[in-house]
């Protein structure tokens, strides 16, 4: 259970974010434990991880702060693992080196600026440019597969949403529009009832050999063959 100094600490950074928002970091506690809160980092603009929107959570302690946090990254990124706690000089991999000063800003700027390094670290990985490239595309689509993220971070599920829409801008309209065979199939089956009737007669029609006529013609006339010829 925290402490209540820990609460008061942690109560005082929620309201100075919302106050003074930091550029590219977005932090909030979980409603049900003040001790576990969730972040998002966006990627720097100039660097790998541009566009890229990384989700991840910060473990306080009880004893906040005067001791320091774990830190762990949940979306894929191509520096830090996934699920691992991430060894900084303000995570409790170095509490030799924690100063209580330190807030929940400068900890998530301070990762974010680690994430720019090269340098290995507990938790860090090795991979290529494209590779980061490419996981910072769909870093947003992969966030918004976790019920976590999206109820504590709405606005992103619906920056997500709308590019979807800009995308698929018919996907909702057409999935909703019925198919050629469903507008047609009763019709069809309408007109397959009627038209063999109509096909039969125009072929018997058709079917009648010329000599056949001439010869009706001659010997019943013009006015007694007529009837036959109309069949």
């Amino acid at each position: 259970m925290a402490e209540k100094a820990c609460v008061k600490r942690l109560q005082k950074e929620y309201r100075a974010l919302c106050k003074e928002p930091v550029s590219h970091v977005v932090a909030r506690p979980s409603p049900n434990d003040i001790l576990e809160w969730h972040y998002v980092l966006e990627g720097s603009e100039g660097t790998p991880f541009a566009g890229g929107l990384y989700y991840g959570k910060i473990k306080f302690p009880p004893e906040y702060p005067f001791k320091p946090p774990g830190i762990s990254m949940v979306t894929p990124n191509g520096r830090f693992m996934t699920h691992k706690k991430i060894c900084l000089s303000m995570s409790d991999f170095h509490p030799e080196s924690w100063n209580p000063m330190w807030s929940v800003s400068s900890i998530l700027t301070g990762l974010l600026s680690f994430m720019m390094d090269t340098s290995p670290t507990t938790g860090s990985v090795t991979t290529t440019v494209a590779e980061k490239q490419k996981l910072a595309k769909t870093s947003l689509a992969f966030n918004c597969k976790n019920p976590t993220f999206r109820k504590l971070f709405p606005e992103y599920v619906e920056k997500y949403e709308e590019q979807q829409l800009l995308v698929h801008p018919d996907q909702e309209q057409v999935s909703s529009m019925p198919t050629q065979a469903e507008i047609s199939s009763p019709l069809l089956d309408g007109l397959n009832s009627v038209e063999p009737h109509k096909d039969m007669e125009n072929q018997r029609r058709k079917s009648l050999p010329t000599w056949l006529l001439l010869l009706l013609v001659s010997i019943f006339g013009v006015v007694m063959a007529l009837p036959l010829l109309q069949l």
